[in-house]
């Protein structure tokens, strides 16, 4: 069975930062794209960052302009994790953190899911 556990979100001030990190069980990921989404509240799901990893390429990176420069997605094949690395938040990125993986690319179409993190950013 397939498991992705998030862990690292929190209740931080503005211009703080957060590491999220992401556990995945079950299948390993290294050939495939894994994923950072959020969801705030009453708003739809949207794509935060996106990482894959080949011999050929290395590791390829893809971000929403809104994180772009502020976070950093990695991942660690040995331990199939893959992090978030997220500085200088804001409140509007305060919203559910959710780990993804399984897709064939960086803006793909991911088949596995986390449960989620809270983040939440006071100003």
């Amino acid at each position: 069975q397939v498991q992705l556990v998030e862990s690292g979100g929190g209740l931080v001030q503005a211009g703080d930062s957060l590491r999220l990190s992401c556990a995945a069980s079950g299948r390993t990921f290294s050939s495939d794209a894994m994923a950072w989404f959020r969801q705030a509240p009453g708003k739809e799901r949207e794509f935060v960052a996106a990482i894959t990893w080949s011999w050929i390429a290395g590791s390829r990176t893809d971000y929403a302009d809104q994180v772009k420069g502020r976070f950093t997605i990695s991942r660690d094949n040995a331990k199939n994790t893959v992090h978030l690395q997220m500085n200088t938040l804001k409140p509007e990125d305060t919203a559910v953190y959710y780990c993804a993986a399984g897709a064939r690319d960086l803006r793909g179409k991911y088949d596995y899911w986390g449960r989620g993190t809270q983040v939440t950013v006071s100003s």
